[in-house]
């Protein structure tokens, strides 16, 4: 092996082992409580791009296409620890022919993915050993169709790694001052000028103003992917609320209850944890500055609560506008404990463990109340 290709093959296996050591608290929980649900999605993993085959040629393409995401998507959400910014940067000095770095991306594409792929040939040998009576005419297609899906599926964790190899570029190098220009004023509580000497200036420090610029610009740029994860959160959340509330899906409404929980709760848990680690991150800066961090601190956490206040909005008029029929007392109760469950994330400092046991029990009570909402 190619010692480059087994550098990386390294640096992915390292990446993994502190990925798994990072969430191994979250795994022991959620896998005891939700056990028996996992086993069971285990088996439906590849039922739909198999059943897809007996609806059509399209139905087919695109259960294959979506089969060939859940693949890579372990690779997706995880390049940044496969292949470091850094690593990319320092290797753009290395001689690394374009074959040989594509080789690394597929090989460290395969071992990743991979495990999905095992679990999907598990799904499907539990439908054929069962063979039901959907699979027998298509048995030959929704073979084909899952390898096919497989297959696109490490193709594209490949690329994925690819564009992260090709598409960083080094950090930008501050540019020297030139010759003779006048330096900029200083900022702050207070100035020096040569005409009036020291002259003391009161800070009035606009809240709003700081976080925008230490919090919310932050979440958008270079590789962080904050912002983008919590917009898809909360249009998960909205979409869940709705389907819940108008039940536009043919799915039971307890199912549509428990996703409008999860993402309602993963929403704030989440902004709240990016916010933590931004204030920690902040936290040498704001201690030399002349100002309270209390409040500033306060009103960024205040402001993860604002994405959930609206999906909770949505879902008080919805189900003021809808036709009678559920539990007026039982709907009182769900979003009590929803409000009281999100104020408890933001504001208890609750360790790793016991904030995924914070996590887990509000999401099994959001479930519990909301599958009873409707007789």
């Amino acid at each position: 092996m190619h010692p480059y290709i087994r550098y990386r093959t390294h640096m992915a296996r390292h990446a993994m082992r502190q990925f798994i050591a990072s969430v191994v608290n979250s795994l022991e929980i959620v896998g005891l409580v939700f056990a028996p649900v996992l086993i069971g999605l285990l088996a439906f993993l590849s039922m739909p791009v198999m059943m897809a085959t007996a609806h059509g040629t399209l139905v087919a393409l695109g259960a294959i296409a979506g089969q060939a995401l859940l693949v890579a998507a372990p690779v997706i959400l995880l390049r940044k620890r496969l292949h470091p910014a850094d690593a990319v940067a320092w290797e753009r000095a290395l001689p690394v022919p374009p074959v040989l770095g594509w080789q690394a991306d597929t090989l460290v594409a395969a071992r990743v993915a991979g495990w999905v792929a095992v679990a999907c040939v598990a799904s499907a040998a539990i439908w054929i050993y069962q063979w039901p009576a959907w699979l027998r005419p298509v048995f030959g297609r929704a073979l084909c169709a899952l390898a096919a899906s497989i297959a696109l599926g490490w193709l594209l964790a490949s690329a994925a790694l690819a564009a992260r190899r090709l598409g960083l570029r080094n950090p930008r190098i501050p540019r020297a001052p030139r010759a003779g220009a006048s330096e900029p004023a200083a900022a702050g509580p207070a100035c020096l000028t040569a005409r009036h000497g020291y002259i003391a200036r009161p800070l009035r420090p606009r809240h709003g103003a700081l976080w925008h610029r230490l919090f919310w610009l932050p979440f958008w740029r270079e590789e962080n992917q904050v912002g983008v994860q919590q917009c898809i959160l909360l249009l998960a959340a909205l979409a869940g609320a709705i389907a819940w509330m108008t039940h536009a899906i043919a799915l039971p409404r307890a199912a549509l209850g428990m996703f409008t929980s999860i993402a309602l709760i993963l929403l704030v848990d989440r902004g709240d944890k990016a916010v933590r680690e931004q204030a920690s991150l902040l936290a040498p800066l704001l201690a030399m500055w002349p100002l309270p961090q209390r409040p500033l601190l306060l009103a960024a956490r205040a402001f993860t609560l604002l994405p959930a206040a609206l999906v909770l909005a949505v879902l008080a008029i919805l189900l003021a506008t809808a036709a009678a029929g559920y539990r007026p007392g039982l709907a009182a109760a769900w979003f009590a404990t929803a409000v009281t469950a999100l104020l408890a994330i933001v504001t208890l400092p609750a360790a790793p463990r016991g904030r995924v046991v914070l996590v887990v029990l509000s999401i099994l009570l959001l479930t519990a109340i909301g599958s009873e909402l409707w007789p």
